[in-house]
């Protein structure tokens, strides 16, 4: 699991990237990178009820990229705030697929 010291947890920093960030989609997900002033990245997950109506798949996928994300955090360039988005078809694909999915993004990104 990612730690708290990692994650995006105020509305209106969340709001800031999404609004703000540059961004990159795919059909699986879509990333939001904007420049922050901390010495660390910090991300936040959304998976909206479109993904599927099933609290419990909503969850297995953040929970899926929460630790993509903590596995990538060595290789993440510090002092980025991510806003990922999982948009529907991340429920049918495998957690490899989730994984070069993201790692692109971060590549598209010049966050890696």
């Amino acid at each position: 699991m990612l730690p708290k010291k990692f994650r995006i947890t105020k509305t209106k920093e969340i709001e800031n990237v999404f609004k703000n960030g540059k961004s990159s989609f795919d059909q699986i997900l879509g990333v939001k990178i904007l420049k922050s002033s901390n010495d660390f990245s910090r991300f936040v997950v959304v998976v909206s009820a479109k993904v599927n109506k099933k609290a419990v798949v909503r969850n297995q996928i953040k929970r899926r990229l929460h630790e993509i994300a903590r596995l990538h955090l060595t290789k993440i360039k510090p002092g980025f705030d991510f806003f990922i988005l999982a948009l529907p078809a991340a429920k049918a694909v495998t957690y490899q697929q989730l994984e070069s999915s993201l790692a692109g993004h971060l590549k598209r990104l010049q966050a890696l």
